[in-house]
């Protein structure tokens, strides 16, 4: 099967704006060619000062970001058109092109953008094939390939989401993971301590690359993964909850969650753009879920909350 690839081209200072309106429409996948920082990213990643002069002479002004759409699936002239508009009421330049890539090349072209990660204070993240360099010390290594699967880590959403986590699963009972894309937040809850993870996503594609990594991290025992909408083939309570979508789904989610929380149990929201984040705190205290915390990452937040003992029942 052949994909379409829309191409978004916007000036670098815009870039993280027009992330996270492509975010709403990349069903297939996104990555983002930016070069504006590169002789200091390629500092604080590799520590030197050599650089490919293939990069030293990219453009510098402008970000590219690749968006994918399924024909099977989508209308791709129906999303260029209605990406293009929010993009116009964003008040952002872009240019925006498209063409045809076969599917072998868009399953694996993205990979020379995927690069090892240390995330928070104790994981770091490793595509399953590359190496580990000098940051892996100390921290607990998830190694990954996410495939056709929304979760790769370097995403703001899926950080801040790490992030917060990390604080919870060190001997969680419990983690249920809503959307599991890769099955990145159920793996590493798990690799740092929690006793056990469910996570479930719609796409039955996700699910099957979710078992995969957990195989690669040989922590398949205690993982499951679920193919249903939402929580509907959950039953149980569970200690942790964590929920990295959209805005729209999370508030869909939080009239039910509730009841699959144990009483004083913990839960992270992401996926949610900042101008979307007093919206989504208000849906959570309506849930009868208390605050706790919000962390904001370029454009991206995520929602911290507890279940207090008698709350949401």
């Amino acid at each position: 099967m052949d994909w379409c690839e829309i191409k978004v081209t916007v000036p670098s200072e815009e870039t993280e704006a027009a992330e996270a309106v492509a975010s709403l429409f990349a069903d297939g996948g996104l990555y983002t060619e930016d070069y504006s920082r590169l002789e200091e990213q390629v500092e604080e990643i590799a520590h030197i000062d050599l650089i490919d002069e293939k990069l030293v002479f990219s453009d510098r002004e402008h970000s590219v970001i690749h968006i994918y759409v399924s024909p099977e699936k989508e209308d791709p002239s129906k999303v260029k058109e209605e990406l293009s508009a929010q993009l116009d009421a964003a008040g952002i330049s872009f240019m925006i092109d498209e063409e045809t890539v076969r599917e072998e090349d868009w399953a694996n072209g993205w990979r020379r953008f995927y690069k090892p990660s240390p995330v928070g204070e104790k994981l770091y993240i490793l595509p399953e094939w590359e190496k580990p360099d000098h940051r892996a010390h100390g921290r607990k290594i998830l190694k990954l390939d996410p495939g056709a699967a929304f979760g790769t880590g370097s995403h703001e959403t899926t950080r801040l989401c790490l992030t917060v986590l990390e604080k919870y699963a060190e001997g969680c009972p419990s983690v249920l993971d809503v959307g599991c894309g890769s099955g990145i937040l159920s793996i590493a809850c798990v690799i740092l301590g929690a006793k056990r993870a469910v996570g479930v996503d719609i796409d039955p594609v996700a699910v099957r690359v979710a078992k995969e990594n957990a195989a690669l991290n040989g922590v398949e025992d205690k993982v499951e993964f679920l193919c249903g909408d939402l929580t509907e083939k959950v039953s149980g309570r569970f200690s942790l909850v964590a929920a990295n979508i959209v805005a729209d789904v999370i508030k869909r989610l939080l009239p039910s969650l509730p009841d699959l929380m144990e009483d004083g149990a913990a839960a992270v929201f992401s996926g949610i753009i900042d101008s979307r984040e007093d919206e989504v705190a208000a849906a959570v205290k309506n849930a009868g879920l208390s605050v706790t915390g919000i962390f904001r990452d370029r454009g991206w937040c995520a929602v911290e909350a507890v279940k207090k003992a008698g709350e949401g029942e």
